[in-house]
């Protein structure tokens, strides 16, 4: 797969892509300028700008908004400081749209015109996912009319409460596409090769998250009862050692692009994982974080020095999450099983049921879990099942004597935390929590306040009359967060 895997460029370019015939198929075409490529070739730069948009400002600008690092100079140091304008965020509103969007556009037209409706349903999904993390970084989103540039050439923002709707209406309509088991895709899927079976249960647990934004637990929880039921069957985005071509884009931002500007010294994760941090630390006599710590973390950083900072080592002995090829996770067997924990809760499903989902996923990682291979060192993980007198008034996971279903779901609220690590989905809990008694409390790294939202693309405002006229602020919640 890795050497399928092309330069983010490729992904970004995706209508550069021709077939051989059609260089005898107009001779008064430039061919070095080409307008038009095959639906594989499409569907397969689709996919890869899906990883450059997941992986850009979506994961980096949430690291330090979230915990997981702070900005400590450079661009970062200042957007870690909530200093950054509307023009900061015009290449990534580019990616999502120019990027994933208009190529997913075209993949469906092509799809559509062979038939190929296990490519159209790949696509349903990919196009869900993309749009569904734009909404939820933005706020209120252009998606229908996106489709038709012809006609709506300045496509119409669809606020949170039609556009999330409409988007779980496509992933059931990409479900059934699969389901059709008309036509095929093959290797031209860099994320499963095709493999159906897979491509449905991302698709519930995409549902899920979009059930969650909306509030709507019980939905949420019967859909992730068929979401990714296994770590092999997550999505990832794979990577590999070439330069400029298929790193993990975290790794080349972090030792290349902008080496040092992101630490974790002090950072709220690191010191929840860090055994050193006795006043914080959240392991107890049933859990060893050392290994996720480590995993994570730099505790003597090679691109700041003295400092912790997120783990690039890409050794033989050492691989940490953001090594040079390590793979990205977009849609997981831990978010599913730490969404269905929550759900049971949310949705009254009683505290036995979630504790035995938290309990499941526990035992995944006390067999190692998602830790690498050289991470997995005996004796210093630790994942032991929880029992009910551990949420107890007085038990280990229960020292302040709130109530245990409480208690049980701030553990899970924790867990989702920690687990996220990298990915806007720890900042979308938090602001979905930050009104909450329980979850993940932040304090601001600079001011009073917490960022609430990404902001809109300068570009977008200066070029669509339909794009909101008063612009919110940074600070301004997004509707389903407030």
């Amino acid at each position: 797969m890795k050497r399928r895997y092309r330069s983010i460029c490729a992904g970004l370019i995706g209508l550069a892509f021709f077939s051989c015939e059609s260089l005898v198929s107009d001779m008064n075409q430039d061919l070095n300028n080409p307008t038009d490529a095959s639906a594989e070739y499409i569907f397969t730069g689709t996919q890869i700008a899906h990883i450059a948009s997941q992986e850009g400002m979506a994961s980096r600008l949430t690291i330090v908004w979230t915990g997981y690092g702070f900005g400590s100079f450079q661009q970062f140091g200042t957007w870690g400081q909530y200093q950054i304008t509307a023009a900061n965020f015009d290449d990534d509103w580019n990616l999502f749209y120019t990027g994933t969007n208009k190529n997913a556009i075209r993949t469906l037209e092509k799809a559509n015109q062979l038939g190929n409706r296990v490519m159209a349903g790949i696509t349903k999904i990919i196009q869900a996912h993309n749009i569904g993390t734009v909404t939820e970084l933005w706020g209120d989103a252009p998606f229908t009319e996106t489709a038709n540039t012809a006609t709506f050439t300045n496509p119409r923002f669809e606020t949170q409460a039609e556009l999330i709707p409409k988007l779980i209406a496509q992933l059931n309509e990409g479900i059934a596409d699969l389901e059709s088991g008309i036509g095929a895709v093959g290797t031209k899927d860099i994320f499963f090769g095709g493999d159906v079976t897979k491509w449905k249960q991302v698709a519930n647990t995409l549902k899920a998250r979009l059930y969650i934004d909306l509030k709507q637990y019980n939905e949420a929880y019967t859909v992730a009862t068929s979401g990714v039921s296994a770590y092999a069957n997550s999505m990832y985005a794979t990577h590999g050692t070439t330069a400029s071509v298929n790193e993990n884009q975290n790794y080349s931002f972090l030792t290349n692009v902008r080496a040092g500007s992101i630490t974790a010294e002090g950072a709220y994760n690191a010191e929840l994982l860090n055994p050193a941090k006795t006043a914080t630390y959240r392991g107890n006599s049933k859990t060893n974080e050392t290994a996720r710590f480590k995993f994570y973390y730099l505790e003597n950083g090679v691109n700041a020095p003295g400092v912790i900072e997120p783990n690039t080592l890409t050794t033989t002995a050492n691989r940490g999450f953001f090594a040079r090829d390590a793979s990205f996770p977009l849609v997981t067997y831990q978010e599913n099983m730490l969404t269905l924990a929550e759900m049971a809760l949310r949705s009254g499903k009683g505290f036995d049921v979630a504790l035995g989902h938290l309990n499941a996923y526990r035992s995944f990682l006390n067999g190692g879990g998602y830790l690498h291979a050289t991470y997995k060192v005996a004796g210093t993980y630790k994942y032991d099942p929880y029992v009910a007198a551990d949420f107890a008034a007085g038990g280990i996971e229960n020292k302040d004597g709130i109530t245990a279903s409480n208690a049980l779901l701030r553990e899970i609220l924790e867990e989702r935390y920690v687990t996220f690590y990298g990915q806007h989905l720890g900042w979308d809990d938090e602001r979905r929590t930050r009104t909450e008694g329980l979850g993940v409390k932040l304090k601001p790294n600079n001011g009073s306040q917490l960022p609430g939202r990404f902001i809109y693309s300068q570009n977008e405002l200066n070029s669509n009359p339909n794009s909101p006229r008063s612009a919110p602020s940074l600070f301004d919640p997004i509707t389903i967060y407030k």
